[in-house]
């Protein structure tokens, strides 16, 4: 039975100028689950609340209204802190420091020393292939090498849930699959992971739920199968010229048009109707090779949720 590691309800924050004459809702009426031992990805474009939910959630700020917990403890208590580990986006460290010595500063805040830290150390450094820069000063590391460090600075505590702010921003190619294959790792080792970006094919990769927000609001969560179906559009691969043959009143009730080689798409209203099509098409004699659900990309669906958000928001 999976527990759930973070609950918000109603979470909202409102920020004020000096005089309150001006205030911004950065975050509103958020509800939100996200259960142990997954990968949950917030997408959103830059000003969405991304940010702000993780500060609120870390008691880096405050709610204006509403409530959450993280591992079953109410935000405003301190105890699951040190069960927590986070990644802030453009992170910094002294550039004099090597990186044994960022991961021996924190390890020393989470209250390690001697043999111990020593051994942590470089059980985090091979964990992210930065074993023989140990030595090396931070000013010499590498965008993807900094990112990698701060993947292993937000693991020293050894935590049940991971927050990480843009993990993969400014990364080549080659560094996002060492930093995705880090994260999967993690996650087979039971480590919950929640994941702010806005590299939607990133996300895409490698979460198992996705949270879609903008202007403090969430638009939408769920798998990203669920969040990339086409639920009415398929496509459907046949033998020959055969499709000719059927009516033309059916051709134009599924909408049926050519794709590239022997494919077809069509459009129904409804599982049962979907059956029907596929009978009509078996009784004119027309072979079926295969039928496939037509999905859009995560970052079609990401664009088009955005914008019919801000044509509500106009009207």
């Amino acid at each position: 039975m999976s527990l759930n590691v973070i609950e918000t309800s109603g979470l909202t924050k409102v920020y004020s100028s000096s005089f309150g004459k001006r205030t911004v809702e950065a975050l509103t009426e958020l509800n939100l689950h996200v259960s142990d031992g997954m990968i949950f990805g917030l997408l959103g474009p830059n000003g969405a609340g991304k940010t702000t939910l993780i500060k609120l959630l870390l008691g880096i700020t405050f709610p204006t209204r509403g409530s959450a917990k993280i591992l079953g403890e109410d935000i405003n208590k301190y105890g699951f802190k040190n069960k927590i580990g986070y990644l802030p986006e453009n992170h910094k460290y002294p550039p004099y420091l090597t990186g044994g010595n960022v991961l021996q500063f924190f390890g020393k805040l989470s209250g390690m020393e001697g043999a111990e830290l020593d051994k942590k150390i470089d059980e985090m450094l091979q964990l992210v292939q930065l074993s023989k820069w140990k030595k090396t000063k931070v000013k010499n590391y590498s965008k993807g090498m900094m990112q990698r460090l701060g993947l292993a600075q937000a693991m020293m505590n050894n935590p049940e849930l991971i927050f990480l702010d843009e993990p993969t921003d400014g990364v080549d190619p080659i560094g996002r699959k060492e930093i995705r294959d880090i994260l999967i790792e993690l996650k087979n080792q039971g480590k919950t992971i929640f994941l702010n970006s806005h590299l939607l094919s990133e996300v895409e990769l490698i979460t198992d739920r996705v949270g879609i927000l903008n202007k403090g609001k969430l638009l939408r969560e769920g798998t990203v199968k669920e969040l990339t179906e086409k639920k009415e559009e398929y496509k459907v691969a046949i033998e020959g010229d055969s499709i000719y043959s059927l009516p033309q009143e059916f051709i134009q009730k599924i909408n049926l048009q050519k794709m590239e080689n022997d494919y077809y798409s069509f459009k129904v209203d409804s599982t049962q109707e979907l059956n029907n099509t596929l009978d009509v098409l078996r009784n004119n004699g027309i072979i079926i090779k295969e039928i496939v659900q037509q999905k859009n990309t995560l970052e079609e669906m990401f664009i088009s949720l955005i914008k019919e958000a801000e044509k509500e928001k106009v009207q």
